[in-house]
């Protein structure tokens, strides 16, 4: 049984009727053929056969094309119908889940520092001083001749870095300063080091520099090599080298002091012991000042000092005092909300269209009066029309600029919107919380709309079951169709025979006794 209701009936009993009418002239004119066929011409069977079937079966078929029609354009509207929905649940999510009412901009007066803020900030203004960045540990080598082997035999070389260590095999044959930094680069468990080869006019350099920056990140590497040469140790015990982290930084009056000869240096850069390296680049962590308060990192994306922010520190910034300035992000709001009115608008502009009525036109919507369109549409205006609370704590939508409109769709007062925004963030907050806020009810009911055993699904799983249902009888009529064209060949064809023979009959009777026209071979012969 078709699930076809409503306004498409009316369409499919035209249909029919149409079809049957057209049938039964068709019938009317193949009938014509049995009198050609009784008056000495051939008669049409394949027509009249045709006719026939058609007279039987055209309104039964006409019956299931129609309902599979209309089938079809009822799936098609639950498809738009479903599109829209989708398209504003994806809208309000934004809104649903509270991250863009917890949206922030940053904004600093200096350079050097770039900041950005998410979930946990709060709006503020803090003086931001860089006294230095986290750099990662340079150690270069001597020069050596790039072709000559620093170690004669098998050695090994052990780099330590924050902890970690690798330890790579050398010899004669890959113990050059290039054949050096290519074992360091593809050692397996390498601790984060890059090894790199610089050849200047003393020979080629070795340059090691630490992946990670910060105080612990600095290198040290220990040699095992016996062998010798002559009686001298191989050149490759001179790359042995220990680091040790500068001092940990509490206060700005941490990155200077005073050695025994008066010279300045930065107590928290890292110092090495080793003959064979010059540290062109200290390990040394970050530190700054945020608000009055010190703070250092072992990196330059600071994410600690200040909650839902990080700051990006570069070497421009340092010895600059300058402001960071933490504010509500209004814009984005803003744009999430006009985003979901929108969408809002554009759904309900959908389901007028689909439930459309025009009493002067025989075109109406395809889902008019559509109990399922009808649920959705009624439930949904209740969630933007009731807001969030109750009683004398209650705030609709109306509190910020947007109100309904007798037309089902919302409009936006920018200027209300604008100053709640800014003036009112608790109202904003209140109304698109997560938990029963407008938003997260719209996103909760398209949910059990549009997912799997929603009414959407159902209703959609009922009109495929139907079309399944309508198949079936097409495969049945089809069967039928051809049983009847069979039995009307046979039946046709054999008068046609007959009526063949009688004609053969009564020319060969005329021939012998006359006609009208004709006297007859008889008569002819008597006289």
């Amino acid at each position: 049984m078709s699930t076809v209701t409503g306004s498409t009936t009316a369409a499919i009993a035209s249909a029919v009727a149409t079809t049957t009418a057209a049938a039964q002239a068709s019938v009317q004119a193949a009938a014509q053929s049995i009198i050609s066929g009784s008056t000495n011409s051939s008669m049409d069977t394949s027509s009249l056969v045709t006719a026939l079937v058609n007279s039987k079966t055209a309104g039964q078929a006409a019956t299931i094309a129609a309902e599979q029609t209309a089938d079809n354009t009822l799936i098609s509207a639950y498809g738009t119908l479903s599109a829209a929905l989708s398209a504003l649940q994806a809208a309000v999510l934004p809104l649903s889940d509270g991250d863009t009412l917890s949206t922030f901009s940053t904004t600093l007066s200096g350079t050097g520092v770039t900041a950005s803020a998410a979930t946990g900030a709060v709006a503020g203004s803090y003086a931001l001083n860089v006294s230095q960045v986290a750099t990662s540990q340079v150690l270069t080598s001597a020069g050596y001749d790039a072709s000559t082997a620093l170690a004669t035999g098998a050695a090994t070389m052990t780099l330590s870095v924050n902890g970690q260590s690798a330890t790579i095999s050398l010899n004669s044959s890959n113990s050059t300063i290039a054949g050096i930094a290519s074992a360091i680069n593809s050692s397996n468990n390498n601790p984060g080091v890059t090894a790199t080869v610089v050849t200047g006019s003393d020979g080629a350099h070795l340059v090691l520099q630490s992946t990670t920056t910060g105080a612990s990140s600095g290198i040290s590497i220990q040699i095992s090599d016996t062998n010798t040469t002559n009686g001298k140790a191989d050149a490759l015990n001179d790359l042995a080298v220990t680091t040790t982290p500068g001092k940990t930084i509490s206060s700005s009056s941490d990155l200077t002091a005073t050695d025994s000869s008066n010279n300045t240096y930065n107590p928290s850069q890292s110092t090495i012991s080793g003959s064979g390296w010059t540290q062109t680049q200290a390990a040394q962590n970050s530190y700054f000042t945020l608000g009055g308060v010190g703070v250092s990192s072992t990196t330059n994306s600071v994410t600690t000092a200040l909650s839902g922010v990080t700051l990006n520190l570069t070497s421009a910034a340092v010895g600059t005092t300058q402001t960071l300035t933490i504010a509500q992000d209004t814009s984005a709001e803003s744009s999430a909300i006009d985003t979901f009115v929108t969408l809002y608008n554009t759904l309900v502009t959908t389901m007028g269209s689909l439930t459309a009525f025009n009493a002067n036109s025989t075109s109406q919507g395809v889902l008019i009066g559509d109990s399922t369109l009808s649920t959705i549409q009624n439930q949904l205006a209740k969630i933007v029309g009731s807001g969030v609370g109750s009683g004398t704590s209650k705030t609709t939508l109306a509190a910020i600029g947007i109100t309904l409109q007798s037309d089902g769709t919302l409009s936006v007062d920018d200027s209300t919107l604008s100053s709640a925004l800014q003036n009112n963030q608790s109202v904003v907050a209140s109304l698109f919380n997560p938990v029963n806020g407008i938003a997260a009810q719209l996103d909760d009911s398209i949910t059990n709309y549009t997912s799997t055993g929603g009414i959407i699904q159902n209703r959609t799983d009922a009109i495929n079951a139907d079309l399944t249902s309508l198949s079936n009888q097409q495969t049945t009529l089809t069967n039928w169709q051809a049983q009847l064209t069979s039995m009307y060949t046979a039946q046709f064809t054999a008068l046609d025979t007959l009526m063949a023979t009688m004609n053969s009959n009564s020319q060969y009777l005329t021939q012998l006794f006359g006609g009208t026209s004709s006297a007859g071979a008889l008569a002819t012969n008597k006289g």
